[in-house]
């Protein structure tokens, strides 16, 4: 009897977790638009705050744009290490260049949406776009609790929202690969960690990993 009543629980853990898996999408037309692709830009993300406590309009957006940046450097973290060992057949352009170089064109955060993809690689020289979005529902930036219970997934209190991650080609505007993946209590205590273990799931899938492409070449 005992073992039937712990069947729903699991049941119902296992649906979650299942919805809670990684979503990759990658252009059929990737190697195509990509062959001459030397350099990226990261943007800072476009985020959506939903938070518990209540907070002035401009205090939410200032916090918006924390959250939004503190990704765009977590990722440039990330790609920075392992370009160091080789992992990447491309570059990532500086983000404090990418940022100067958007200030000084009067590209600020709260207009940045307003500009295409084919616009901002123009503006920013470069071959692709990495930009994203976030729905949070804490400060993720400032670090969350990472104590962990089962019983959470019944309350609600271990989703924090969820992340997606883009990069596009600047000479079309085409989505080239996407990435999304809900951002829960065992993703990470803060956006460095969540970057990194997100980034490491996806490794085998990020395209513009050399020995992914050299697969690629010997299946052909």
């Amino acid at each position: 009897m005992k073992s039937m009543k712990k069947i729903p629980f699991f049941l119902f853990l296992a649906i979650h977790l299942a919805w809670a898996q990684k979503d990759i999408y990658e252009s059929p037309r990737f190697d195509a638009l990509t062959q001459d692709h030397e350099l990226l830009a990261i943007l800072p993300f476009v985020t959506n705050l939903d938070l518990k406590e209540r907070v002035d309009d401009q205090e939410l957006k200032q916090l918006a744009q924390q959250e939004g940046y503190a990704v765009q450097n977590a990722l440039e973290t990330y790609f920075s290490i392992r370009k160091k060992r080789k992992k990447f057949n491309v570059d990532f352009q500086n983000t404090d260049d990418t940022n100067a170089i958007l200030a000084r064109e009067g590209i600020t955060y709260d207009n940045l949406d307003i500009y295409t993809i084919k616009e901002l690689s123009e503006i920013l020289n470069v071959d692709g776009i990495i930009s994203g979005s976030l729905n949070l529902n804490i400060l993720l930036s400032e670090g969350v609790p990472t104590n962990f219970s089962l019983l959470d997934y019944f309350n609600g209190n271990a989703n924090y929202g969820r992340i997606g991650i883009k990069i596009s080609d600047g000479q079309t505007g085409k989505l080239l690969w996407k990435y999304e993946k809900e951002i829960t209590k065992k993703t990470g205590k803060n956006t460095n960690e969540l970057i990194d273990k997100m980034m490491k799931q996806a490794s085998r899938n990020f395209p513009y990993d050399r020995e992914k492409k050299r697969k690629r070449k010997k299946d052909r």
